[in-house]
């Protein structure tokens, strides 16, 4: 095998690891399901939860599908060599968008939370937030334009400001999420345990909205890992 076949399997096996940890993710994701919450759901709720949950099964599904056939295509390009760098090229592209490198657009929601005389929203209220959109399926996230990647953190300074990836943040604290509207929005608006109706009765001020267009810009620091390789 000649050197630059070599650097070609060896990039699209890096490709596969990623593609097929991903996928990984989502199942864990969906099968780490809150069994007390489902008790406590009305029968209407109970049903709406379950259809979602055949539909982002189905998702993953199909997305295992779709891996498959990467794979398949990674296996012909080092066979025949027709096209391999198109291929790690459009890969490398959509990495980069999962890790927050590019700046992407889309369909989602804004969450806009605002402190009050009575109420300051805390880093908790945002890493809460932050979870359960990831739970839904958001694909990218920014808070006040900083974009939330695999090693952000979200941290009170002093009780006054709010640290984002190293930068203050102060309210109002708008949280971009880019993704399928209807889950994202079903999720954070549950009428028993739900996140909007919980900060709600909290006395925290909160509101949702959708959009057809959404723009979270790329990551401006640096993607590095010490003890990973």
């Amino acid at each position: 095998m000649k050197k630059g076949e070599i650097t070609i399997t060896i990039t699209i096996g890096i490709m596969v690891l990623i593609l097929t940890t991903v996928i990984f993710v989502q199942f864990k994701t969906i099968k780490h399901t809150n069994i007390t919450l489902i008790e406590n759901m009305r029968e209407d709720e109970l049903k709406a939860e379950i259809s979602n949950f055949k539909q982002k099964t189905a998702e993953v599904q199909n997305q295992m599908q779709e891996t498959n056939l990467k794979i398949k295509e990674y296996e012909i390009s080092i066979t025949t060599g027709k096209e391999a760098s198109e291929l790690l090229k459009k890969e490398l592209e959509q990495q980069n968008n999962i890790l927050g490198k590019n700046t992407v657009k889309g369909t989602g929601i804004i969450v806009t939370l605002t402190d009050t005389r009575a109420q300051k929203i805390t880093s908790k209220d945002l890493r809460e937030l932050l979870n359960q959109l990831k739970v839904d399926g958001a694909e990218a996230i920014s808070i006040n334009g900083q974009r939330i990647v695999y090693d952000s953190y979200v941290v009170d300074l002093g009780g006054t400001y709010i640290s984002v990836n190293g930068e203050r943040i102060v309210s109002p604290y708008e949280v971009k999420a880019i993704g399928n509207p209807t889950y994202l929005e079903s999720g954070l608006s549950k009428k028993q345990y739900g996140y909007i109706d919980t900060k709600l009765e909290e006395g925290k001020d909160i509101i949702l909205e959708r959009k057809d267009e959404i723009l979270i810009n790329a990551y401006t620091g640096d993607l590095n890992m010490e003890y990973a390789f």
